[in-house]
């Protein structure tokens, strides 16, 4: 989990959450009003990449990743694969650590 918390400060997280912009247009004389919501995909950071802010969203990530199956955070490409191969790795691994603590349990 440490290294996906690493991985997604590093290159997982938007520099910015994305805002959703609103346009439309208004017909003359008036009538239906026609709203397309958008959001501008996530950009990756420029400046500072490890800080305590990206820390703490990159934990949350990592933790509704594996807990909750679904993070519901925008994240760049690359921050998208990193969740999806943890979501297939931290459980695995997590289940081979429980194996070998019972081992060194019963033992």
């Amino acid at each position: 989990m440490l290294v996906t918390i690493v991985l997604l400060m590093g290159f997982g997280l938007p520099k910015d959450s994305p805002k959703q912009e609103a346009t439309g247009t208004v017909p003359p004389g008036g009538g239906k009003v026609t709203l397309e919501i958008d959001k501008a995909d996530p950009q990756n950071p420029t400046g500072e990449r490890f800080t305590g802010k990206r820390f703490e969203k990159a934990l949350n990530v990592t933790l509704n990743s594996v807990v909750f199956r679904s993070s519901g955070q925008d994240l760049t490409t690359a921050g998208t694969y990193v969740e999806m191969a943890s979501r297939v790795a931290e459980p695995a691994l997590l289940g081979l650590a429980v194996l070998a603590v019972r081992n060194r349990v019963t033992r």
